[in-house]
């Protein structure tokens, strides 16, 4: 038995959507305890009026982009809404700390991709996690990424790449998806996942939602994590 840790930041749902479907592939793996924690946004309150202020100005700026605006493309104001809505659905999801990182035998990590990498709530998270690099607290432990993307084009499979060198600073051992168990992203289909780990593409409006696909390969990736973590507890054990 090992203790999973999925460990997420989600803006719009989809990555929270897909941490939910990483726990369940690592809880159908064996008899492991599977821990679910967000990192939150880490901004100020006045920040976050100010953000909220700027959203609101560019919806209504019609000189965006011609003929299309960007506020008719992105739904802004649609967005923000969603936003909000989502931050409610998490708000019993506990807020991740150092000690859960040292509870895990094997950590998953999820987050949206921001051109091209990981958000900076995640980037701040790691960064104040510094301790952990220092005394070796992960150091040997198994670890996997998953993500969200506007489109295929976005930097889902970047953004992993990019994110995994923090993880090696740590010490960790990177996991990922293997061609011959993941048959399904071996496609034309404009769909996330990818060797390197899974995701899903939100849409340019954050109006999609994952695909079965991706959620299916997102619970692969959750057990093939928690695999990994139970072989080597048993080995150290020994």
């Amino acid at each position: 038995m090992a203790n999973l840790l999925v460990i997420y930041y989600s803006a719009f749902g989809h990555v929270f959507q897909m941490a939910q479907a990483v726990a369940d592939g690592a809880s159908q793996s064996g008899a492991h305890q599977v821990r679910i924690v967000r990192i939150p946004e880490m901004i100020a309150a006045q920040n976050r009026v100010i953000q909220q202020d700027n959203e609101r100005s560019r919806a209504g700026n019609e000189q965006l982009a011609s003929p299309a605006t960007l506020s008719k493309q992105f739904r802004l104001t649609d967005r923000y809404s969603k936003y909000e809505a989502t931050k409610a659905l998490q708000q019993d999801i506990p807020i991740a700390t150092n000690d859960d990182l040292r509870w895990a035998n094997g950590i998953l990590w999820g987050f949206p991709t921001y051109y091209g990498t990981m958000p900076a709530q995640v980037k701040l998270f790691l960064e104040m996690a510094g301790e952990l690099c220092i005394e070796g607290a992960l150091e040997g432990k198994p670890t996997g990424i998953f993500n969200s993307t506007a489109s295929i084009h976005t930097g889902h499979e970047a953004a992993i790449l990019t994110a995994m060198v923090p993880l090696f600073h740590f010490g960790m051992i990177f996991v990922g998806l293997p061609y011959s168990e993941n048959p399904e992203y071996l496609t034309a289909d404009a769909i996330g996942c990818s060797p390197y780990g899974a995701s899903t593409l939100a849409g340019p409006d954050s109006s999609l939602s994952p695909d079965p696909r991706e959620l299916l390969m997102a619970a692969r990736l959750g057990e093939r994590v928690a695999d990994v973590a139970a072989a080597l507890q048993l080995f150290q054990s020994r």
